[in-house]
């Protein structure tokens, strides 16, 4: 793989991560109510697998502390 491939991918992995960020904020916020600047963090600061994890929690969690449990 060429720097410039490598390069690429990243920028492409960085831009999921944050999209799915987004979602997951958003997902958040229509379900439960405005987002506090702390779980804003975590969600932002998340790994891939953390991320996908929520966004399906989301969909079924009673309350946003069993989201991220």
């Amino acid at each position: 793989m060429s720097t410039a491939d490598r390069l690429r991918a990243e920028g492409e992995a960085r831009g999921e991560m944050r999209g799915r960020a987004e979602t997951v904020l958003e997902q958040l916020a229509l379900r439960f109510g405005p987002v506090s600047v702390a779980i804003s963090g975590r969600v932002r600061a998340a790994d891939i697998a953390e991320l996908r994890l929520w966004t399906v929690r989301v969909l079924d969690s009673d309350s946003l502390d069993a989201v991220f449990e």
